[in-house]
This record gives C-alpha cells, structure tokens and sequence, in this order.
C-alpha cells in the first residue's frame, strides 16, 4: 500500500511519517511526502534514505502535481497546513490559499484518482472557546481566528465530499500538541528555546488561557486509528488529558530549564484570543481504543531535554523566522 502524507516536514506529519516507517514485515506501507518546505518544515525531520519514503518537494494547491501523486496513491493523510495563530491575524491569504483551497484541491485529486480513504488532520480550535465541559464531535463550529476558521473550512468541505462524492473521509480533531521536532513559534520550544538562551519568555494577559496538552506520538497513534479502524464520514477528537492554564505551563517550563519568574514578560494578550479549549474524546475512546500513553509531566520533561540536547537542529529554524518576521 502507498500513502500520501501531504506537509510531513512538519511537526507532526514527520512524527507520523517515522511510525509508519517504524512498522516492519509484508504490509508496511510506502510513504510519499508532498510537502512545500516552507519556514516550518524541514528534510532533518525525515529519513530521507529510506527504502520505503520518497519524499516530493511541492504545493497541495498545484492541481497536476497533486493528481500524479494520488493517482498511485491507496490513501492520503492530510496534514499540510498554516497553523500559526498569530501569523494568522497579521495575515490570513497564506492560511485561506493553503488550508481552504489547498484542501479542495487534494479532495478534487482524490476523487479523480479514486482514493481509497483520506484522512484530514484538523484542529479543536475550529469549536471557538469552552467555558466548562469538553466538546463532542457535533459540536457547532464557531472559530475565532483566521488560522481556525480556514482550518474549520476546510473540515467542511472534506465532509461535504464524502457526502457529495462519496469519498471515505475521515476528519481528526486534536488538541496541543507538543514533543521533539516543533518548530520554535509555538509556545512550549519557543520558552524551551529563550529559556535555554537566557532570554525571557512573552506570557500573553494574565496566563489564564487553559489548553489540553496531547504529546505528538499519541496524536500520531490517534490518526492511525482513525485510518485504520474509523468509519467514513466521521468526525474524531484526540486529546491528551492533561488541561493547564497558560500560567501553570509556564511554572512548569521555567522550573525545567533552572529559571525564575523574572525571565517572564508579560504581554499584551492577542487578538481574539480564545480562553479555553478541551475535546471530548470518548469517542475515540469507544469505538477505537484511543487511549493517551505519555503522562504529561515526563512527556514535557522529555521534550525539554530533547531541545537541551538539539541546538544543532533548532538554532538555525529560529535564526529562519527571525529573518521572516
């Protein structure tokens, strides 16, 4: 079987990428990489010299490149995607252009070349802000930021072509993720990284923000599963079980790399800026015996050391999106 995996230079995809090049005997997939390599993605994520990874350099939104690659494609695993929030809000074109119709572009692809399965990797931020409880799969969609309502966009169009076309569409829903390999904007290796600098760190507001924090492996099992085991049409939320305020990381990461709260500048809080997210996973749960295995605690002492010990690896990223701010 050959998989499409679409931005796994990335974060996440590459994580996902590496488990599926981690399986072993007759049935271990062929992997195919479609990714742009823009700021956030980069080839020291993936093991290039693999006998069953070929790795294409390319934009989700050119319709004759994506055609050739899901015509010899069994399925696809869509994670290519603008994720950055705050990019976002300064400018939405990128985010619209890649994530709305960079999306329909690989559906068109997919229907054409008669895809088996293809699985769209969203966000629990397209649900908006949850003041209590935890958000079901049928949740309206209310997001709150260009990045999110581009990403609940194109949730809704995967959808609409299964029910259209009736293409096996499978749409994820994950909450923060964190571990080795994320590029140096977000919020966890962003103060890793300042930290381990001897530079202070940007707490939007007062750090009351409270996120659910997922490692990057569990989210990977999640998509699996869902490929694997899930029902077309349906929609999954993957979630690591582990809710902290912004303020509460923050206490954790500062202990973790020997620093005190004066390397903490508060700032003015970003637009828009959602209060609370947490999914309900129990669907997940049930019908595919999702489950997280990193404990939060050691997966984000895990991650600091990994930063500790990779300097090599993210130094020249942040030095990249210095020269892009």
């Amino acid at each position: 079987m050959n998989l499409l995996v679409t931005g796994a230079a990335g974060f996440v995809g590459s994580a996902y990428v590496r488990k599926l090049l981690a399986a072993d005997g007759p049935d271990a997939p062929r992997v195919t990489v479609l990714d742009k390599l823009t700021y956030a993605g980069t080839l020291d994520n993936l093991e290039l010299d693999h006998p069953r990874l070929e790795f294409v350099q390319g934009d989700i939104c050119d319709a004759e490149l994506v055609g050739r690659l899901t015509a010899d494609a069994d399925q696809v695993v869509h994670f290519a995607a603008e994720s950055h929030v705050d990019r976002s809000i300064t400018g939405a074109a990128d985010f619209v252009r890649t994530n709305v119709l960079g999306t329909q572009t690989l559906l068109d692809a997919a229907v054409t070349g008669r895809v088996d399965r293809f699985v769209h990797v969203s966000t629990d931020e397209v649900y908006g802000s949850i003041d209590s409880g935890s958000w079901p799969e049928d949740h309206p969609l209310q997001p709150n930021s260009p990045y999110s309502a581009s990403k609940a966009s194109s949730d809704l169009l995967a959808l609409a072509y299964h029910r259209t076309h009736g293409l096996d569409v499978r749409v994820t829903r994950c909450s923060n993720n964190y571990g080795p390999h994320q590029f140096p904007e977000k919020v966890i290796p962003l103060f890793v990284t300042n930290l381990l600098d001897g530079k202070k760190v940007p707490l939007y507001g007062e750090g009351l923000n409270v996120r659910d924090w997922l490692h990057v492996d569990d989210h990977c099992r999640g998509v699996d599963l869902v490929r694997t085991k899930g029902r077309p049409g349906e929609v999954y939320n993957i979630g690591g079980g582990a809710e902290l305020s912004n303020r509460e990381l923050t206490d954790l990461l500062l202990k973790a790399c020997g620093a005190d709260w004066e390397r903490v500048e508060f700032v003015e809080d970003r637009k828009g800026h959602d209060l609370r997210y947490s999914v309900d996973w129990s669907k997940a749960h049930a019908e595919l015996g999702y489950q997280p295995q990193h404990g939060f605690v050691a997966g984000l002492a895990d991650t600091v050391d990994w930063y500790r010990d990779n300097r090599a690896w993210w130094e020249p990223l942040k030095r990249r999106a210095r020269g892009l701010s």
